[in-house]
């Protein structure tokens, strides 16, 4: 299919716009579409979910602080006043690149002059037997439902038999970096709500939060210092964390360590890491880069293709060490702000430029009035001020104004008080994502 040229918004039109295509809606998705919006293409958006989902809160809805459509946001509604952003529903199954034409799952094509794959992750199970089929990871809207089911349904049940069989209940959550780290502080303040203002008959001794990981310290990409404020919180808080555990395999009720342990669980949480294993991002190339994701040039161009390119975390970016930026919002959003620019430059005739990672810093947060924050070139900022630097944050990139005022309104009244929240058991939350 031939390329065609980019012209300026006003007077004729004297050939169709490029078609860019957009293969997912996640951050680096929509940054791409943000970035054409109003520009001389076509664009087309393709999700197997209608709406964009605010990854970073994921653990307050698995954990009842918040509802899933305040994470949620539709696609459609994100882009209705760009006239040149479509979304389409769907998954993609394969993409013919010598055609250069996507094709989805009822067999429909939807043809491009330029490909944007941003597919996003998964979770690594790193092939642990059981860990796939009885774990429950935090990467989508359903994972948070399906946790949020188990977690309460196990509080109901160990309620209902407290009389008749005391038994101990064990959650344990595999993996210490920040989705570790906030879901356990977070179920933490679950179990004592629920104790406090539900009524349920636990014995809080009898209740074990263990947080475990191969690293020697929490939240490995963050300062020293850091790591240790966020053990010593999480132990006030009741959590037990255990370094140097490897897991080797998860059953239905179980898990099994490498050191022989065997412990049943009423829940198996997984935040050990995630790859781009098993998600478009695989077949778009014989030879794909590291966990599975795309090869791209310093320009975010796919290798020997100069019309496709990759973003966030479906895309192996190299950095100026010689490796490979992380798979964080932070870059999927720059890196889809770059392409839709890159798009525009190429349009325009001129070559693309390198991406450029700018580090704003990294935060976690562990509980109410504590958090870490670690500037880039400052300190390391904690407690309540890093609490609040985190609340502020998550606020100003959660998409839409109504989900904004809604999460502000629910944490400002959980900053006071602790209501009943959604703590809500909904049966068709175990079915598939």
């Amino acid at each position: 299919m031939a390329m065609t040229s980019m012209t300026a918004l006003t007077g004729p039109d004297p050939a169709p716009s490029p078609h860019v295509v957009i293969v997912g809606g996640g951050f680096g998705g929509l940054e791409v579409a943000r970035g054409l919006a109003g520009q001389r293409v076509r664009v087309t958006i393709v999700d197997r979910h209608n709406f964009h989902t605010f990854l970073p809160l994921l653990y307050q809805v698995a954990t009842a602080m918040l509802e899933p459509a305040e994470v949620a946001y539709p696609i459609r509604t994100v882009f209705g006043k760009a006239d040149n952003v479509r979304f389409r529903h769907g998954q993609v199954r394969h993409v013919d690149h010598e055609r250069q034409v996507v094709v989805l799952g009822d067999d429909t094509e939807i043809a491009y002059d330029h490909l944007v794959i941003a597919t996003g992750a998964t979770a690594a199970f790193f092939g642990i037997p059981g860990a796939s089929q009885h774990a429950i990871p935090l990467y989508s809207l359903a994972d948070a439902r399906r946790l949020r089911n188990r977690l309460l349904s196990s509080l109901e049940h160990a309620d209902a038999v407290a009389d008749t069989a005391p038994l101990g209940l064990n959650f344990v959550i595999v993996g210490g970096g920040p989705t570790g780290v906030e879901t356990s502080g977070a179920l933490s303040e679950l179990i004592k709500t629920v104790i406090k203002r539900d009524g349920l008959r636990l014995d809080p001794t009898r209740v074990r939060i263990i947080l475990v990981d191969m690293a020697p310290r929490l939240l490995t990409p963050f300062p020293e210092k850091a790591s240790a404020y966020a053990l010593k919180e999480l132990e006030r808080m009741g959590v037990e964390v255990e370094f140097g555990r490897s897991v080797v395999e998860v059953e239905e009720h179980a898990i099994r360590f490498a050191d022989g342990e065997r412990l049943r669980v009423a829940a198996v949480i997984w935040a050990a890491g995630v790859t781009a294993t098993g998600t478009l991002a695989t077949d778009v190339q014989a030879d794909a880069g590291p966990g599975g994701r795309v090869r791209v040039s310093p320009s975010l161009q796919i290798l020997d293709r100069p019309h496709e390119w990759a973003v966030g975390d479906a895309a192996a970016i190299p950095n100026p060490d010689g490796g490979y930026y992380p798979q964080l919002a932070p870059v999927a959003m720059q890196s889809g702000r770059h392409v839709a620019a890159q798009i525009v430059r190429q349009g325009e005739g001129k070559p693309p430029l390198p991406f450029k990672f700018h580090n704003k810093g990294i935060m976690a947060t562990i509980g109410r009035h504590a958090a870490v924050a670690t500037l880039p070139k400052g300190p390391t900022v904690k407690g309540t001020l890093g609490w609040i630097a985190w609340l502020g944050l998550h606020l100003w990139y959660l998409v839409g104004f109504r989900n904004k005022l809604r999460v502000m309104i629910n944490w400002t009244w959980r900053y006071f008080d602790w209501p009943s929240g959604p703590r809500l058991i909904v049966a068709d939350a175990e079915t598939a994502d």
